[in-house]
């Protein structure tokens, strides 16, 4: 028999194992849409999870990432500037990715405008580092915008902390960003942007709780419900910051 090894880290997705160089993980109605987009994504070079099958217990197969995830840690500013630029990577890709009509998806904070299919969780909670750089946990994959999916990720990766200096963080922002090369018209959206989007994730959990909706509504309670408090009054108060670092003037 198979030696399954939980593993733990995750917020939604409960069931999640490890056996040998593979994740068995829940299959859902979303799950073929997720894993076409993951193979669009690897069939343009992008290194993302392999989706190898299904198993004998209907569960998803998919390459396990050996390594630590970013979370608990502060990356470098060239370790932003190569999340930055794998970010990059995965949006070009998606961009010609084209989903069949009507797929069902799971992401939970959709941008008003989608123009693509994003990850929607390009967080360090979800990043393996070491030799490879990889995004794990697609399962909330979904449409979106471009704008909306790099925003939650730039401040997730630069601006997730209340208590730090934000011309630190400003600093590390534009790595990140500059790692992404986005042009002006992304840079000048962004400080806007990443306040929405922290206020949104503030959203769900604040509604989530209130109206019983699970995984959110216990998240709410133990902690995130503060934190991203906290982490949209940090976003909206220094949008100046985030706007000279990406849009220093001459």
């Amino acid at each position: 028999m198979e030696h399954e090894q939980p593993l733990t880290g995750g917020n939604v997705s409960d069931g999640v194992v490890r056996i040998g160089d593979t994740v068995r993980k829940p299959w859902s109605s979303a799950t073929p849409s997720v894993h076409a987009f993951l193979t669009h994504l690897r069939d343009r070079g992008v290194d993302v999870p392999r989706v190898l099958g299904r198993d004998s217990r209907g569960r998803q197969i998919l390459e396990f990432i050996p390594g630590l995830t970013a979370e608990g840690r502060r990356l470098t500013c060239d370790e932003l500037h190569r999340a930055g630029a794998l970010v990059r990577r995965i949006h070009d890709g998606a961009a010609q990715h084209r989903p069949a009509e009507g797929a069902p998806w799971e992401n939970v904070l959709p941008a008003l405008e989608s123009e693509m299919i994003c990850h929607n969780d390009l967080t360090p909670w979800n990043l393996v580092v070491g030799e490879r750089f990889v995004f794990i946990d697609w399962d909330g994959a979904g449409p979106s915008s471009r704008l909306w999916d790099l925003a939650y990720s730039a401040q997730a990766f630069t601006a997730n902390d209340s208590a730090e200096d934000p011309e630190a963080a400003a600093a590390r922002l534009a790595a990140f960003v500059d790692g992404y090369g986005a042009d002006h018209a992304l840079r000048a959206a962004l400080p806007r942007a990443m306040g929405d989007r922290t206020a949104a994730m503030h959203r769900l959990l604040r509604e989530s709780h209130m109206s019983g909706r699970e995984p959110w509504g216990s998240m709410y309670l133990a902690g995130h419900g503060e934190h991203w408090a906290a982490a949209t009054a940090y976003v909206r108060a220094h949008e100046q910051h985030w706007r000279a670092a990406l849009l220093p003037h001459p």
